[in-house]
Formats: C-alpha cells, sequence, structure tokens
C-alpha cells in the first residue's frame, strides 16, 4: 500500500533534533553540567534554564511519538522480517557501532577538558534513545501487524471517534498521567537510561503509531485546537513555575508536555506538511548529525570556553561551532563514504548512485 509522505512529520524530526542539540549546549551553561556527565562553563547562564524547563518536559517524548508514526509508514511496504532487517541496519547497526566508537569520543574530550587520565570504554551515552526505540519495535511490532490486518475493525472505529474531539488526544494523557504516578521519577525530565524514560518513550512510540493510523480524524483534530492545546500547557506551564518550582509532580508534567506535543503537531501539520529540497537534504542529515553531535559539542566547548569572553558570546560560539563541524563531517564524510554511510543509519546506496550517474553521462 503506497501512502503520501508526510512532510510535517519529517520537519519535526529536524526541528526536535535542532532543538535537542540547543538543548545539550545550554545544559553546557548551567552549575549542575558536571553532575549529569557535561563539560561546564565556569560563567555559567542561569537565565537559560526558564525557557529550557519550557522544552525540557516534551523535547525527548516528541521523538519517540514520531518515531512510532515513522514506523506505521515503514510497516506499509515491508512485512515483518523485512522491517526487522530494515530496522537492525537503520537503528541496531548505528547503536552498536555508536556505543564502541562515537560516545567514547566525547568521554575523551570530557576527560581531557578536566584534566583526567585518558581512558576507554563503551557506554550508550546519548544514544540510549536508539536503544528504547529498537526494544519498542520489537515490542510492539506482533500488535502493530494485528492492527494493520484489522484496519476496518471496531478498535479503529473507536479510536477514529475518539480522535475525531479535542478531549480524545486529552484521554490518551492519562496514561502517561498514569506512568508518572506509578514510576514516581524523582525528576520527570530525567530520560536518559530510566525506567521513567523507558516507559513513557513506550508509550510515546505506541501511540506515536495510533494516532497516524487512527487517519485523518486525530490531525484534523489538532490542527483545529492547536491554540487550545499550547493555551493549556502554556497555563500549567505557569502553575510549574509559580507554584511548584519548576518540578510539579508528576501526572501535571506528563499533561502539560502532551499539551505542548499535540499543540506543536497541530501547528506543522498545518504549516509545514509541504515538500522542500531543504527539507529532503535536512531530513536525511537529521540522523547522523544526532550521533555525531555530543562529542563536536564538547570539542567546541573544549576551544572556545577558555576564551575570555562574555558567556553568550561563548553560548553562541558553541551552538555555530556545533552546527557548522556537524554539517563539514555529514557532508564531506559520512554522507559520501559509502561504508559510513550504514553505520550512521544511512541508506547504502550513494555508491550505487554514483555509479549509475557515471554511466548515463557516459552513454
Amino acid at each position: 500500500m503506497k501512502t503520501a509522505r508526510r512532510h510535517d512529520i519529517d520537519w519535526l524530526r529536524v526541528i526536535t533534533i535542532a532543538l535537542l542539540l540547543i538543548y545539550h549546549i545550554a545544559i553546557i551553561f548551567q552549575p549542575w553540567a558536571m553532575f549529569i556527565g557535561f563539560v561546564k562553563s565556569e560563567q555559567p547562564l542561569e537565565g537559560l534554564w526558564t525557557p529550557m524547563t519550557m522544552l525540557n518536559v516534551w523535547r525527548i517524548p516528541i521523538l519517540f511519538f514520531v518515531s512510532g508514526m515513522g514506523l506505521f509508514f515503514a510497516m506499509r511496504k515491508r512485512n515483518w522480517k523485512q522491517l526487522i532487517g530494515e530496522r537492525t541496519r537503520r537503528i541496531l547497526l548505528p547503536f552498536l557501532f555508536g556505543v564502541v566508537a562515537i560516545t567514547p569520543l566525547h568521554m575523551f574530550v570530557f576527560q581531557e577538558f578536566y584534566k583526567l587520565p585518558l581512558g576507554y570504554y563503551p557506554h550508550v551515552g546519548h544514544l540510549w534513545f536508539l536503544g528504547n526505540i529498537f526494544v519498542y519495535v520489537l515490542l510492539f511490532l506482533p500488535v502493530f501487524y494485528l492492527l494493520k490486518n484489522k484496519e476496518g475493525g471496531k478498535f479503529k472505529q473507536i479510536l477514529n471517534r475518539l480522535m475525531s474531539n479535542p478531549g480524545g488526544p486529552l484521554l490518551i494523557s492519562l496514561f502517561f498521567m498514569l506512568e508518572a504516578i506509578l514510576v514516581k521519577p524523582q525528576i520527570f525530565s530525567l530520560y536518559a537510561e530510566t525506567w521513567h524514560g523507558f516507559f513513557l518513550g513506550g508509550l510515546a512510540f505506541f501511540f506515536g503509531y495510533l494516532f497516524v493510523y487512527s487517519g485523518q480524524h486525530f490531525w484534523d483534530t489538532v490542527k483545529k485546537w492547536r491554540w487550545g492545546y499550547l493555551a493549556l500547557a502554556l497555563v500549567l506551564y505557569v502553575v510549574r513555575y509559580f507554584e511548584f518550582q519548576l518540578e510539579a509532580p508528576g501526572y501535571l508534567m506528563a499533561l502539560e508536555s502532551n499539551c505542548w506535543i499535540f499543540g506543536v503537531f497541530g501547528l506543522s501539520y498545518r504549516y509545514l506538511n509541504k515538500p522542500s529540497q531543504l527539507l529532503s537534504y535536512l531530513s536525511q542529515a537529521a540522523y547522523p548529525v544526532y550521533i555525531i553531535h555530543m562529542f563536536v559539542m564538547y570539542f567546541g566547548a573544549l576551544l572556545i570556553l577558555p576564551l575570555n569572553i562574555n558567556p553568550w558570546l561563548q553560548l553562541l560560539g558553541v551552538i555555530v561551532f556545533t552546527f557548522s563541524v556537524c554539517y563539514i563531517l555529514y557532508e564531506f564524510l559520512i554522507r559520501r563514504v559509502w561504508f559510513l554511510r550504514p553505520l550512521f543509519g544511512l541508506k547504502g546506496k550513494h555508491k550505487n548512485s554514483v555509479a549509475k550517474k557515471v554511466l548515463v553521462s557516459k552513454s
């Protein structure tokens, strides 16, 4: 079955990964950065924490939602064996390669930054996200194929009716609120390598699939009510800021997180569901850039933080350095060297396409 490409979902993947990079760079300028394994500026910018706290409750969950949506489209043209093979190449291979060859690089830079003895050890680092996604694929695939084979069944009809009104997506939030109540995360936005992150990510992945599976109803609803969801999210954030010093009870933060996400889905569906050459390029680049950004960012900090300049200039310098060097590595190395492409989640067709172009030019 052929389905139209959803350009807004591609844009969301690109934008959220870009926000992730900026968020990680901003952590460098927080006084607690070293406690979570980041290099730390001696000139903190604590004022950054306020906008960061607005972002941190939904920046990772939305990526899990989008990943579940991506699986829906991948299943349209693959059986379960083909899908597991494709996800193994696109997710598991880059994850394993990254654990042994990429994440140790930013640990080397960390050690150099703090004048620690250099030592190598494989670790998941920021690639924990990929490990979770691969596990979710294996866990949910039987359920998803069962749903795919019964697309005209009662479950989909109920889901369609539920998603046809603005309360439907909010009702789904009850599962996320229950997760926060049961798991009791000490810090809601601490997702990496925690049970909270695993269960929350699993819910987002599962419902991301269901939102696309339900058809047009969900997208019409979030497009129509996008400003309402964003307004509710803002109210919950204001309550969190003034009443709870930014760390509200988990069930409130779960509801706030989903309201931001539903509003963003509505905005992107309304304004970003359009093809463009820029999107085609960025959607390919986003995954490799996510994989390499940490060691590039740490190296930029190693070079820029010792400079005796204003911390806002340091922040800008690290941002420019990280995005520029990630682009250079992607464009001139990862994208062009055929054997590197699959290690960073890219399809290994570049070599063949170049060969075809040569043959065409000679004919």
